[in-house]
């Protein structure tokens, strides 16, 4: 039932609140995705019928329970009315003075607005008047500086559509490193600042192309310069031709990477080292009518057909050649070792000033965005234009205004480059010399594109490899023409002062090649070794054959001694273990001397002696000239002085001259002179060894044993004839004494006899042997007579006991005595002849 208005104070406030407020769901019902109040369930949760249900009294009927809660509903209705319309009567005194301020601000609007339409014909007339002529002049400045922008890209285009004929200009004289640098500018003018033009997006593919073309050029340009360089008259001066087109070419080639031209200049070299031999050859055989060279087409078959004096010309001319070929050479290096020196300092000066400005632009960039930052908020208070943006692009405009500049000067040095920077009169300068940069400005514009420090320093690496190989080429050629000349054998059959000079002439060569290119080279010294052992064999040979003949055809008889021989030996005496010069034939007042006098000696020689003593002096003049084969010819002498020790032996001792020459018995004149022969040879061993010693090396000293051997291989040869001397003697004087009888007449004829015979051997031996060796020989014959005199007075039975036997023997013994100390050089002889008595037992 609904209950009037003006009683509802009668329900009590709990009654009210519970209608005003009653129990609320919870709330996770209003959070659940398919929230929808249609939903039966869902209204029922919100609005619980039970609480109304318990509210109303209990009924068992759905229809009154819903007109019981319509009531409710409608009841509550009335509740918020008659609360409404109490709130409205507490706040009536404030709607009422809302509704009158709402017509005062009305009246404030209406003035307002009149105020702002007063200020707009104002701002108008304010820019009628103050802001468009500025603005005016603001934007005809913008539009000049739009045109001159535009007209310096014009020229710039201009500039770099005059590239190509520029490059081909560069090209024709030459200026491979101008063409470079001015197409690696024009690259980069393309990519920074024409970058998108239509018409040139077909330059960069060209400007490709054309520099792979210069590649080629300057590859095929060197490989002209060397190929003219080293083909060209050798003693033509100057040493380096066309040095700045060589520096252009190197630079260009540097700054390519194209580090493989020294692989050019090598082949030339090579090619033209051959060139060489055969240009010398053939301005030999020219001279030469012997040689047709129209059915003799060889070069070595010409070398072997020339005499050696037109050989070693030739060998000569080769030599030199050579040695100017090396100079040019080096010359040319040295002009390239420059240039890339040069490139290696430029990269290593340019490096320090990157490295130390790598450190400010970390800190610009970090520093880039504040500073922009704060430059646009500085425009944006301080600009007076039109518009706002405007100052925050020229705020932009001024952070990137050093990147501006920076292309700018590499646009100039671009215009510069290509010609066309106007001059006063407006024309563009002529001349191929304002085009070309300096080559540092290229290398630092082109770092990207140059050898790395590493490949630089290669590079100088090959250059100094490629001397050591123009020295290597150089001395296998001069090899060739050794063995072409050897190859019949020619070489071996040189005289020793022919091949001294031959040796000389290539050791002078070798030495000279070794101090210009700093290189010690085998090849040449190689084959002058070969060369010298196959000379040294002929050489032994031919004297040992010589030194044989004369032997057999030795008399044994002393011989006289020419004053050359004599003068030899004094050389010998002074220090001068060689040769003397030849002397001019002439007339010689100095008769040939008996004996040859060396150190204050006298010795009786046969003449294979005298030539002996030249031979091993040619020996030593061949170590003196060819120091190399000291060695091959100590042993050769070695066996020179052992077959004259042996040879001798058995033609003297071994009575091979009576055979061999024809003698008819060795007498002890014969025996003497060659003992006095073997002495001298004695005397000049040590003089020898000291001579070898001092041309071997410390550990090639064993080979002097040798010597010790032949010494004393010759002392016991000359000990063996003095044996034999002495042999002589006692095989007579036991055939003389065995018949000796002491009776009268005295003195016997027995002693006579002996005494006769040692006078002889006297007289024979005291003009070849010297005092000392006379003396000590004869009292070994002394001894020996002494012995077989003794053995027979014992025979006989003859004793020292003062009867008329003892008598007859002392006479004899005296005649003995004194006809011995009558000969010279035995005066003080002590013959000590008490040995021949039997000791008394």
């Amino acid at each position: 039932m609904r209950l009037p208005l003006w009683e509802p104070r009668k329900l009590c406030a709990q009654q009210v609140q519970s209608y005003i407020q009653p129990p609320l769901p919870s709330l996770w019902i209003f959070m659940k995705p398919d929230f929808a109040l249609e939903d039966p369930a869902t209204f029922s949760t919100v609005l619980p019928w039970s609480h109304f249900h318990s509210a109303g009294g209990k009924s068992s009927r759905d229809g009154a329970s819903s007109k019981l809660l319509q009531e409710k509903l409608s009841h509550y209705l009335d509740v918020v009315e008659v609360s409404i319309a109490r709130q409205i009567s507490l706040r009536s005194e404030a709607f009422f003075h809302a509704m009158s301020s709402q017509h005062e601000l009305q009246d404030r609007l209406q003035e307002t607005q009149q105020a702002v339409a007063v200020l707009r014909r104002r701002t108008a007339a304010m820019d009628r008047v103050m802001c468009q002529g500025p603005l005016w002049a603001l934007r005809s400045s913008l539009t000049r500086s739009n045109y001159v922008k535009l007209h310096n890209k014009l020229k710039l285009m201009a500039a770099v559509h005059q590239t190509q004929p520029t490059v081909q200009l560069l090209l024709s004289t030459s200026e491979f490193v101008g063409a470079l640098e001015l197409i690696f500018t024009t690259k980069e003018v393309l990519q920074q600042e024409l970058q998108g033009i239509h018409s040139f997006r077909h330059l960069g593919s060209q400007l490709c192309e054309l520099e792979k073309l210069i590649d080629k050029m300057m590859v095929e340009d060197f490989s002209m310069y060397a190929r003219s360089d080293l083909n060209r008259s050798l003693k033509e001066e100057p040493q380096v031709l066309e040095k700045e087109r060589l520096e252009s070419l190197v630079f260009g080639l540097l700054r390519q990477r194209k580090l493989d031209f020294l692989d050019i200049y090598s082949e030339e070299m090579i090619i033209a080292a051959k060139a060489i031999v055969t240009q010398c050859v053939a301005d030999s055989v020219v001279h030469i009518e012997q040689i047709d060279t129209e059915v003799i087409f060889k070069l070595a078959d010409q070398m072997r057909l020339m005499t050696f004096p037109q050989w070693f010309e030739l060998l000569q001319n080769v030599f030199e050649c050579f040695l100017f070929f090396l100079r040019r050479i080096k010359a040319s290096l040295n002009v390239i070792r420059n240039v890339v020196l040069e490139v290696l300092a430029s990269n290593q000066k340019n490096r320090l000033p990157v490295q130390a400005s790598s450190g400010k632009l970390g800190q610009e960039d970090s520093q880039g965005t504040l500073v922009l930052q704060g430059e646009a908020e500085l425009a944006y208070l301080t600009h007076e234009g039109l518009f706002i943006s405007d100052a925050l692009n020229e705020a932009q405009q001024k952070q990137e205004a050093g990147l501006v500049g920076q292309n700018q000067t590499s646009t100039v040095n671009f215009r510069t480059q290509t010609g066309l920077v106007e001059t006063g009169d407006g024309n563009p300068p002529s001349g191929v010399t304002e085009v070309s940069a300096s080559r540092e400005q290229s290398f630092m514009s082109g770092e990207n594109m140059m050898p790395t420090e590493l490949e630089l320093n290669c590079v100088i690496s090959n250059i100094q490899g490629l001397l050591y190989k123009a020295s290597d080429v150089s001395h296998d050629r001069c090899v060739k023409v050794l063995t072409a000349r050897a190859k019949d054998g020619s070489l071996e059959r040189l005289s020793s002062a022919e091949f001294v000079s031959l040796s000389q002439a290539v050791e002078a060569f070798v030495r000279d090649s070794e101090e210009l290119c700093g290189r010690t080279r085998l090849s040449l010294r190689g084959e002058l070794q070969n060369q010298a052992k196959r000379f040294v064999h002929r050489f032994h040979e031919e004297r040992k054959n010589k030194l044989g003949l004369l032997l057999d055809n030795e008399r044994w008889k002393q011989a006289e001694v020419p004053a050359e021989f004599q003068d030899l030996v004094n050389s010998i005496a002074d220090g001068r273990i060689t040769l003397p010069e030849r002397k001019i034939p002439g007339p010689d007042d100095r008769k040939p001397a008996e004996c040859l006098l060396v150190d204050g000696q006298k010795y009786a020689v046969v003449g294979t002696v005298l030539l002996l003593i030249r031979i091993f002096l040619e020996y030593c003049q061949c170590v003196n000239d060819i120091p190399s084969i000291a060695t091959d010819m100590l042993t050769r002498l070695s066996d020179l002085l052992k077959h004259f020790n042996s040879r001798s032996c058995q033609l003297v001792l071994g009575a091979g001259a009576l055979q061999v020459v024809g003698l008819k018995t060795i007498t002890t004149k014969n025996l003497a002179l060659a003992s006095r022969c073997l002495q001298l040879v004695v005397h000049y061993i040590p003089i020898i060894r000291t001579h070898f010693e001092t041309k071997l090396q410390h550990k090639q000293f064993s080979v002097l044993r040798h010597f010790d051997h032949i010494l004393k291989d010759y002392n016991d040869h000359i000990a063996e004839i003095s044996a034999k001397l002495v042999a002589i003697m006692d095989g007579l004087f036991e055939k003389v004494l065995s018949k000796y009888e002491v009776k009268a007449p005295m003195p016997s004829a027995c002693f006579r006899n002996v005494c006769k015979q040692i006078a002889k051997m006297h007289e024979a031996i005291f003009e070849l042997l010297p005092e000392e060796q006379t003396q000590v020989l004869f009292l070994k014959i002394n001894a020996s007579f002494k012995m077989h005199l003794k053995r027979q007075l014992a025979r006989l039975g003859v004793i020292n006991d003062g009867g008329p036997q003892h008598g007859l023997v002392v006479v004899d013994v005296a005649f003995y005595t004194e006809n011995i100390q009558a000969l010279r050089s035995l005066e003080r002889l002590d013959l000590s002849m008490v040995e021949i008595w039997e000791q008394k037992r």
